[in-house]
């Protein structure tokens, strides 16, 4: 019951090895049961997906998922979760692969969700979280998309587009990852909504967000959009649910 840990990836042969070396190192000591760093990489034209074979190549608990074209952050986590649950998983990471996430956090993540937590969340903003390097347009606009999805929804949770997450398998298991319809970054608003529409405990860890080291954002006009319109459709329609609830009370 190995500690798996999802890193897609799309042209970003600058970052991934430095990323997936500091996770190897931090997982080695904080997942005793094991752990395994799993590379999704969408047919990156700049090697990515070459450098992380020579990671898995070198290093026995990495691997890389080759997928053959651009599916999107949501195909992308969906296809590593099922390659996780399939490998009997205990507990499943997501991490940006751009060195915008530390991964020393990762073994704070796994320690929430053995004091309780049934999905713990890197959260920029809660007390002691924070975002580095980003002026104050790219800071309002950051604040401003957790809270529209926060109050539409009308959920306590403070950073709800976080992309820094520890799973329990049971979370994954109950939420049919299957019918999960965003491509993009709305798709981290729409698993941890269904987390807490299924009853599961989600709680935010506070972790400080960097700029990228290297390479260009995946940001674009059409995944913005594909947030804002799938918010508020999230309320209305009910997801389906596996054997919900197996939230630890």
């Amino acid at each position: 019951m190995a500690a798996w840990l999802i890193l897609p990836t799309y042209d970003e042969a600058a970052n991934v090895e430095s990323t997936v070396r500091a996770a190897h190192a931090v997982l080695r000591e904080s997942a005793p049961q094991g752990f395994r760093i799993l590379v999704v990489d969408d047919a990156s034209p700049d090697g990515t997906g070459q450098i992380a074979q020579r990671l898995a190549d070198e290093l026995a608990d990495v691997e890389v998922l080759h997928r053959t074209r651009r599916g999107g952050l949501g195909g992308a986590y969906r296809a590593g979760f099922v390659r996780a649950l399939e490998s009997n998983a205990s507990h499943v990471f997501e991490m940006d692969a751009d060195g915008s996430h530390d991964p020393a956090d990762l073994a704070a993540l796994l320690a929430a969700t053995g004091s309780g937590a049934d999905l713990a969340l890197g959260s920029r903003y809660v007390p002691g979280g924070g975002v580095s390097d980003w002026g104050v347009v790219r800071r309002l606009i950051s604040r401003g998309g957790c809270v529209y999805a926060q109050l539409v929804l009308r959920v306590r949770v403070r950073d709800l587009t976080g992309g820094f997450k520890c799973f329990r398998r049971e979370v994954l298991e109950a939420i049919d990852l299957p019918s999960a319809r965003a491509r993009g970054y709305a798709f981290q608003v729409e698993l941890t909504w269904r987390a807490l529409r299924a009853g599961f405990r989600v709680v935010e860890v506070p972790i400080t967000f960097r700029e990228r080291r290297a390479g260009r954002s995946k940001m674009s006009r059409r995944i913005a959009l594909e947030a804002v319109w799938l918010v508020p459709a999230l309320r209305l329609t009910r997801p389906r649910l596996k054997g919900a609830c197996g939230a630890r009370r």
